[in-house]
């Protein structure tokens, strides 16, 4: 059985005091939550704070992305080594936002992939394709791509280690969803994709989560699908009642 994950993240939003009492909040709302697992992803500035607050929770934490070098002249960037050195166990790679705003390739993904995984932070790797590439057919040739040239870098051992969160960027943010079927059907694609890249047995427990719009309101329906292995949360992330209850789907 694959555990399911549930993780929020916080993009650019909460100041460290915010952040310390949204996690104060959920974490006494989700103290019982033993069979899945539960991480936020906060800004860079509150991943110390966050940590220490939640010292002895069942909640992890992880950071929203980083850099593939260790050290070096790189001004605004944060190494592995240094996510880790907070606290945090988890890490976002290769979020849409990350691509359309930060010229982030499937390149640039399998460099930072094996650079959070050489920290010992587990990697959610993020895959999904545009409306217009939806709407002319492209869907499974762009996941197929974002695999391939991303987690191709990989060893199987290091494949067996990650988190795949598919996120179809016209979803995110937008309100649209996608419907439990069509997330289902990228979900069987891009396992039969990891099985052909790394064997079955990888792909049988490899984790895919499904993010996008995801609200307490149709989690359920899509944590019912059998390929769906947990959420990658945004906005309903942001306020402690709502993610209790995408936790506790």
């Amino acid at each position: 059985m694959r555990k399911p994950i549930i993780a929020g993240n916080w993009k650019l939003f909460k100041t460290i005091e915010e952040s310390v009492k949204t996690v104060t909040d959920l974490k006494s709302k989700v103290s019982d939550v033993k069979d899945r697992e539960i991480v936020v992803c906060p800004v860079f500035t509150c991943l110390k704070s966050v940590c220490d607050a939640l010292k002895n929770s069942n909640i992890n934490v992880g950071g929203q992305d980083l850099f593939w070098e260790e050290k070096g002249a790189f001004t605004g960037e944060i190494s592995a080594s240094q996510i880790k050195d907070t606290g945090c166990t988890y890490v976002i790679i290769g979020h849409s936002e990350r691509r359309q705003y930060f010229h982030e390739t499937n390149e640039t993904v399998g460099k930072k992939t094996l650079a959070a995984l050489k920290a010992i932070l587990t990697p959610i790797v993020c895959v999904g394709e545009t409306l217009a590439e939806r709407e002319s057919g492209k869907t499974f040739a762009v996941i197929d791509k974002q695999l391939r040239d991303g987690l191709g870098c990989l060893s199987k051992e290091q494949a067996g280690l990650i988190v795949i969160a598919y996120e179809p960027v016209w979803a995110i943010g937008t309100g649209k969803v996608a419907t439990p079927a069509q997330a289902e059907e990228v979900h069987i694609y891009t396992r039969k994709t990891i099985a052909n890249m790394f064997g079955q047995d990888i792909a049988d427990h490899i984790r895919i989560l499904y993010g996008g719009s995801v609200k307490p309101d149709n989690v359920s329906d899509l944590m019912g699908q059998k390929n769906i292995d947990g959420a990658l949360v945004g906005g309903a992330s942001l306020e402690a009642e709502s993610f209790a209850k995408i936790i506790k789907y």
